[in-house]
């Protein structure tokens, strides 16, 4: 079973009210330096067999369709390695 991962951010040139409240309260609770902060989603979709190019078109539609309002969001797919992948 392979992980797909889709990630939705805002667009850039759209206000994030929640990243601008956390980026102002981090100062106050002792962390320094941080200029910019952004809030998104994630999303981990467990997918049954292979994970090709037209599985992959199918999440892609499910996350325009879904997952994503497109019109103020971007969003990216990736197939995450798991756990048991990386160990020797």
């Amino acid at each position: 079973m392979a992980r797909v991962v889709v990630d939705v951010m805002l667009k850039p040139e759209i206000l994030d009210p929640q990243g601008q409240a956390v980026q102002r309260a981090l100062p106050r609770l002792g962390f320094a330096g941080i200029s910019d902060v952004r809030q998104g989603k994630r999303f981990e979709l467990e997918v049954d067999g292979p994970v090709d190019e037209a599985a992959l078109a199918r999440i892609r539609e499910l996350a325009e369709t879904f997952l994503a309002n497109t019109v103020i969001e971007d969003f990216t797919v990736r197939v995450e390695e798991s756990a048991e992948e990386v160990a020797p």
